[in-house]
């Protein structure tokens, strides 16, 4: 979380940590950050967030995750732990943990599909014991993929082209830490759809 805090701040913006419910009240946009998504699950639920901020995504706040927080905004979840829920907000199927373990983790250069200059070169990516897309709606826009690395073809067989990052109107997520890196873009994306 930190590290997108540093991010906003580098580009002028103003982020604050969020726990709680009028902490959730006071913010235009929310990042879901990277970690493991069935803690950021059971804290939402303990700290009794989890129905207002799954309310704000739903009504259209401005909303982006990062890796479990990917996870966390898919309205369908793959190998989740038991009873594990999810936000939802975009209409996709994620498999959790779909690239590996930590030993599998891998950085790649991705190209992004995004109708903006900013984004002609590739960009940096840190794949981090990360979900994959497995499947998206029709009003949800694919704006990257990767091809799996040999390492986890050989584990899974599962060879080709993943989807690692999707938008749908406000509501966006990449499989990877965009947070790690010192490429801003996709943070200053993010705060263009608050702004819009």
């Amino acid at each position: 979380m930190r590290e997108h805090l540093h991010a906003l701040t580098a580009l002028g913006a103003r982020g604050v940590a969020v726990r709680r419910t009028s902490e959730l009240d006071a913010v235009d946009g929310l990042i879901i950050p990277g970690g493991e998504s069935t803690t950021i699950w059971k804290l939402a639920r303990t700290f009794e967030v989890f129905e207002t901020l799954a309310g704000r995504i739903k009504a259209g706040m401005p909303t982006f995750g990062t890796c479990a927080g990917m996870v966390l905004l898919a309205d369908r979840l793959l190998d989740g732990a038991d009873g594990q829920e999810t936000f939802g907000g975009l209409d996709i199927t994620v498999r959790r943990n779909a690239f590996g373990r930590q030993v599998d983790s891998f950085e790649s250069d991705v190209a992004f599909a995004i109708d903006d200059p900013a984004f002609a070169d590739p960009v940096h990516a840190v794949f981090i014991r990360a979900p994959w897309v497995e499947d998206v709606g029709s009003d949800v826009d694919i704006l990257a993929t990767v091809e799996v690395p040999q390492a986890v073809v050989e584990r899974t067989e599962n060879a080709g082209d993943r989807i690692v990052a999707v938008q749908h109107g406000p509501v966006m997520a990449t499989s990877f830490h965009p947070e790690v890196s010192d490429d801003l873009r996709l943070h200053r994306h993010f705060l263009n759809l608050i702004s819009a």
